[in-house]
Order: C-alpha cells, then sequence, then structure tokens
C-alpha cells in the first residue's frame, strides 16, 4: 500500500517542524553541545523507534562530524561500552526517557544522572533534541520514506 508523504503533502506542517529543528540545532550549540553528542542522541531515538530513514540521515551526518564507526557501531549497547563519555552517557539516558516517558523510574534516573553532569541549559537542549527528532521519526515512518543506496 502507498503511504502518503506528510512531509509533502502538508509542506507547511513540516517546513514549521524544520523550522523547529534549527532553532533546536542553535540551542543545543548555544548550550555547549557537540554536534557529535546531538547526532548520538538523534541516532539512538531513532534506533529506539526503529526510523530507517532518520537512521540513514543521521549515520552519515555523524560520521562527517567526526563520529567514530565503533561508537555506531556499540551505541545500541553504549551502556555496556566504556567508548561514551559521562556527558554522553547522561544525554543518551535522558533522549532515551524522553522518548519512553512511561518509564518512570527510568525517567527519574536519567534526569538525576543528567543533574550531575549536564547544565539546565544543556539538559533542555537534549530533551528537545529527543523531542524534534522524534516528531521526525513519526514523519518518516508513518510516511515510509525510502532509504536508496548511495550511487
Amino acid at each position: 500500500m502507498s503511504r502518503v508523504f506528510v512531509d509533502k503533502q502538508s509542506p507547511h506542517a513540516y517546513r514549521a517542524l524544520v523550522r523547529t529543528s534549527e532553532a533546536v540545532r542553535t540551542t543545543a550549540a548555544d548550550a555547549g553541545l557537540e554536534r557529535t553528542l546531538v547526532e548520538l542522541v538523534n541516532l539512538r531515538v531513532s534506533q529506539l523507534n526503529g526510523c530507517a530513514y532518520c537512521l540513514d540521515v543521521h549515520t552519515r551526518a555523524a560520521l562527517r562530524a567526526g563520529e567514530t564507526a565503533a561508537r555506531l557501531g556499540t551505541l545500541p549497547a553504549w551502556r555496556d561500552t566504556e567508548l561514551f563519555t559521562p556527558v554522553e552517557r547522561a544525554a543518551l539516558a535522558l533522549a532515551e526517557a524522553t522518548t519512553t516517558p512511561s518509564d518512570a523510574a527510568a525517567q527519574e534516573s536519567a534526569y538525576a544522572a543528567a543533574r550531575d553532569v549536564l547544565t539546565d541549559d544543556q539538559i533542555s537542549a537534549v530533551i528537545w533534541v529527543a523531542v524534534t527528532i522524534n516528531a521526525f521519526n513519526r514523519v518518516s515512518i508513518l510516511s515510509r520514506h525510502p532509504v536508496r543506496r548511495e550511487s
């Protein structure tokens, strides 16, 4: 069954989401979050949501930003490695809690860990990054945006 590409069907709404994403990217940079961290959050949330299109886009963005293949490959098991800094670990846990808010205990734990290593501005920025990529994930998943081979 073909799907409606909701971004094309409702371009004004999609452009508003893109503008939100641009504002969030600025917020994250102003809070001192590195681009690689933002991309790790985008990737982890997209993994949790199973969004192939966003995984493709943000894997390439992370590599362009200087992320390593080893860290990208182990991102689904980030808790079981020593490859991620305390700041990255806190941001990833907070992003996961934002994506699956029904787990109140995990949310409290993630927030407490974030308070130990992130500023208020950084906590806010990480949550906004997670909220925004969650929205893009829904657009791409429900539209079934295709992932194409690179030529």
